[in-house]
């Protein structure tokens, strides 16, 4: 019966580390996503990580101001998707470098976002605490409670299915938006044709500039979801410099999954699953090693991914004409 007991607890824990998996992987999923959009049409978009910052501000500021956490969603996406036109701007119609571009977003929004959040709030550049009624809560399926008695399948419906709040839901729905958009639309070979050959397309009478505007006005929305979802769903308010380089891990993910949704879905979950295991080694003796020091702890993730990237990720073919702006030829 002891021994029973422990199986079945170690089964809790490895539900609970799948359950904060999903949590953490959210946002990574959703900027994966939209980095996708960007890169496949020929767009370097190192600025997701600026776009969730400042996305993240926005729908914890208008979420206090309003009460309104779907206010706080609608806001985020629009600032995203400002942001992302402004780098449009510069890479597509000025023709400018996209790298440094995209690097000037992430400058602008680590600065904006404190400078504005001390005029409006007077704390340090973080927000108020999102009362419950401003936030994304967490949504219980039917029956929960009775199902995750029965014997292993129970505890996961409710551990693991129940009980995330629509964003998560959103983020996985995303993969297969984005998956189907590429493959089965007029859009998507269109987006797929003006990352690889930009002056095909442009001879076939589409515009290379409106195609690649579109691209990212896509991946607005869906950083904006991915801010919006880390200070009014996963957090309860906006703190400095809270997307902590989320943004460049889902950049990672992205190449990881060689601009594949299905391939970088599995990178973000990879990177949430590290860091839920993390999580939880923290104050936990290590065999050989003791407690582990808690920097480690938290460097974990990262480190594990850079290797991962480093070491173990095949040969990866980026579309053929990113990063170079088009010039229609006369």
């Amino acid at each position: 019966m002891q021994e029973e007991g422990g199986v079945a607890d170690l089964w809790l824990q490895f539900l609970l580390t799948i359950d904060a998996t999903l949590r953490v992987a959210t946002p990574l999923i959703l900027c994966a996503m939209a980095g996708i959009f960007s890169e496949k049409s020929g767009i370097i978009d190192i600025s997701l990580e600026g776009k969730m910052l400042m996305s993240a501000f926005a729908a914890a500021a208008v979420a206090t101001l309003t009460s309104s956490a779907l206010a706080g969603l609608v806001t985020a996406i629009g600032v995203s998707v400002l942001l992302g036109l402004l780098h449009g701007l510069a890479s597509i119609t000025l023709r400018g470098n996209q790298v440094i571009s995209g690097l000037a977003i992430n400058i602008l929004a680590s600065g904006l976002t404190v400078t504005i959040g001390i005029a409006m709030f007077k704390q340090g550049g973080q927000t108020p605490n999102l009362s419950r009624a401003e936030r994304f809560r967490p949504i219980e399926l039917p029956f929960a409670e009775q199902i995750g008695n029965l014997p292993l399948i129970g505890p996961i419906y409710r551990e693991v299915i129940s009980g995330h709040n629509i964003l998560v839901w959103v983020a996985l729905a995303a993969v297969l938006f984005t998956a189907f958009i590429l493959t089965r639309t007029r859009f998507g070979l269109r987006l797929r044709a003006v990352g690889e050959k930009p002056e095909a397309l442009d001879s076939a009478g589409v515009s290379v500039a409106k195609t690649r505007y579109l691209a990212l006005i896509v991946a607005g929305v869906l950083c904006g979801m991915a801010g919006a979802y880390l200070s009014t769903a996963h957090g309860s308010g906006f703190v400095r410099e809270m997307t902590a380089g989320k943004g460049y891990i889902a950049l990672a993910a992205m190449i990881f999954g060689k601009w594949q949704p299905r391939g970088a879905l599995l990178a973000c979950l990879l990177f949430g699953f590290l860091e839920a295991v993390a999580s939880r080694l923290q104050g936990v003796d290590v065999p050989l090693i003791g407690e582990a020091p808690v920097d480690l702890i938290l460097a974990l993730p990262y480190l594990l991914t850079v290797i991962l990237l480093a070491g173990f990720v095949g040969k990866a073919m980026p579309p053929r004409a990113i990063g170079e702006p088009y010039v229609k030829e006369r």
